[in-house]
């Protein structure tokens, strides 16, 4: 140990610890995202990192996906349960149990446990969505499983993977035999050991500089720290209760009528505290779209904070002021075994989270979002058959090229890179050359789409379009997309974002609209085409800034005639020349002109 012990920890010190541990947990990732076999993990980061303490708490996230990392002291809990008494340095635990703790069952979590001088200080966590995890389809998001049993998924509920070090493969056997590439499942496998294994390596160096006491009282005075600051941050809030709700689309025959999601917020600036209550929620659905704790918790926090101060720290302290209210077999809240929990969070997480920072836009301007483009459909689909390039060669992989696009803020455009409200720009976008080199798919056109962005003061981000096949043999394709008939919605009088949408056309020149859930073969020759939705518009349209609707034009975001109708801006020259320029005074008179309903 380092005779460099300090007592007591200032706030200077505080500081440097805070981004140390922050540190500690992109070396994680980083270990993760350059170790992994799958596309999904290795290029589009579908993956978060994250240390809690031994007491089940959340300490360090730093750029984690809130989806995956706001419910991480559940699956520390998890562990701390089933193995009572019998957790020891050298251990690692493999989790994906939806029922206990996990998001769902595509979502491996590595648990490592860190001991300093014999006692049990932190637990690192890594948490990563995986290409297969033997469902009975090829596919990690199973819309149409009436249960978990035909969903058919192994399950680990925190089970010891590793003891005293070393892999029991007995364990490594049961995947290989199950998964459809088990290659791939392996290697991702090491990569996540080796990723909480980076971190307890760390955590040690860590304490044996600062000194186990030093580094306890730190975590202490870390969490009264992010209390005290989302204390702050909620005092300065006006009161309010706010009933909000949404609808998620129809499913076929399953949900003739969508999911309807009821959602309340209070906000108590004199007690300091935010209440979410979610009891008023139907039962749980015999399909894969049940939400879970972990994911109910993660969406409804990650609303909360997209929506308030965003230097106020993400981690146990924060979370002393939220009050979140479920019920059990509920869609949204605890589901009851064996329900399915397979889409839980995508579809009716991001619902939940739209929901939210729309509740928090509605009380002032200033604060909150307007909701987020949804819908997981063809430019995230999971894709699976034999690669006519390599002799044995069977893939599986979810692709993530052109999901939803982001909302219009208080202060921003929405970015086009925003991926799905659970992701929130924090996954990665695949690269097509990589995803064409690694997998037989051929993208045809990956764009922006003109006109489709909520439009508001501060707009919603555009749709995304795009269009691929197979490059030779037939290839499965499996999406569950939202968004097709109930789109995302504008907030303070800006515009709702465009729906989703989706055609196949076949080799000999048929074209079919597609349903919002698709389980497909695609042979050569045959394009999807399709479109995100795009992000809803915060504020009037007819208030946003004339120069930032010139450049939209200028970006072919926007066409003239709507720069015209709907944010009333009036332009003199032309873009073919490079002439083209805002009229102020037409433009002012034009708006004033305009119907109250334009303009509200």
């Amino acid at each position: 140990m380092s005779d460099k012990i300090i007592t007591g920890v200032d706030a200077y010190t505080t500081a440097i610890i805070a981004n140390r541990m922050d540190g500690i947990v992109r070396e994680m990732t980083n270990t993760l995202l350059r170790a992994a076999r799958s596309a999904v993990i290795g290029v589009a980061r579908d993956f978060s990192c994250a240390i809690c303490t031994v007491d089940n708490e959340l300490l360090a996230s730093a750029e984690a996906l809130p989806v995956h990392i706001f419910g991480a002291g559940l699956l520390t809990q998890a562990m701390s349960n089933l193995h009572k008494g019998d957790i020891r340095e050298g251990d690692c635990y493999l989790h994906n149990d939806p029922y206990s703790g996990n998001s769902h069952a595509a979502d491996y979590v590595f648990l490592v446990p860190v001991f300093v001088e014999g006692e049990h200080l932190f637990t690192a966590v890594t948490k990563a969505h995986q290409a297969d995890i033997g469902n009975s389809q090829p596919t990690t998001y199973f819309a149409g499983a009436r249960d978990q049993y035909e969903e058919g998924a192994l399950i680990f509920p925190a089970v010891r993977l590793q003891r005293d070090y070393k892999t029991n493969q007995d364990i490594v056997r049961m995947g290989r035999s199950r998964i459809r590439v088990p290659n791939q499942w392996y290697g991702d496998l090491l990569a996540g050991i080796g990723s909480v294994r980076i971190a307890e390596q760390r955590l040690k160096e860590l304490c044996a500089k600062y000194g186990k006491d030093s580094i306890k009282e730190f975590v202490k005075s870390w969490f009264d720290y992010s209390e005290q600051r989302m204390s702050d941050t909620i005092r300065s809030l006006k009161a309010a209760e706010i009933d909000i709700s949404s609808r998620h689309d129809p499913y076929g025959d399953i949900l003739p009528e969508g999911i309807p999601l009821n959602l309340k917020l209070r906000i108590d600036p004199t007690e300091a505290r935010i209440s979410i209550d979610l009891r008023d929620n139907i039962d749980n659905v015999p399909c894969g779209l049940n939400m879970t704790e972990s994911t109910t918790i993660s969406a409804v926090g990650a609303g909360v904070f997209n929506s308030i101060d965003p230097s106020v720290p993400r981690n146990a302290g924060s979370f002393r002021r939220l009050q979140i209210e479920l019920r059990n077999g509920a869609v949204v809240g605890r589901p009851e075994f064996p329900h399915s929990c397979s889409i839980a969070t995508t579809n009716v997480s991001d619902r939940l989270i739209n929901m939210t920072q729309a509740a928090f836009a509605s009380i002032a301007d200033g604060i909150g979002l307007a909701e987020g483009g949804i819908g997981m459909g063809a430019g995230g689909a999971v894709i699976s058959g034999s690669d006519h390039r390599r002799e044995g060669g069977s893939y599986v992989n979810q692709i993530v090229i052109a999901e939803g696009t982001g909302p219009g803020s208080p202060t921003a455009d929405g970015w086009p890179t925003y991926g799905l409200p659970c992701l929130a720009s924090l996954c990665q976008r695949d690269s097509i050359e990589v995803d064409e080199q690694r997998l037989p798919i051929h993208v045809h056109y990956l764009r922006l789409l003109p006109d489709t962005a909520g439009a508001g003061r501060f707009r919603g981000a555009p749709a995304l379009g795009i269009a691929y096949g197979t490059k030779e043999l037939p290839m499965e394709v499996i999406w569950p997309c939202d968004g097709t008939i109930h789109p995302p919605k504008g907030v303070r009088g800006g515009e709702d974002g465009c729906r989703a949408h989706h055609t196949l056309k076949l080799a000999d020149g048929t074209t079919t609209t597609l349903p919002p859930v698709v389980t497909m073969t695609m042979r050569k020759g045959d394009i999807v085409e399709g479109y995100s939705c795009s992000g809803g518009g915060y504020g009037p349209a007819s208030e946003r800034d004339p120069e930032r609707v010139l450049k939209d034009v200028i970006d072919g975001i926007e066409s003239l005639e709507r720069a015209r109708s709907v944010y009333g801006v009036i332009f003199s020259g032309s873009v073919a020349d490079g002439t083209l320029a805002v009229d102020h005074e037409a433009s002012r008179q034009h708006r004033m002109s305009m119907p109250p309903q334009a303009a509200a």
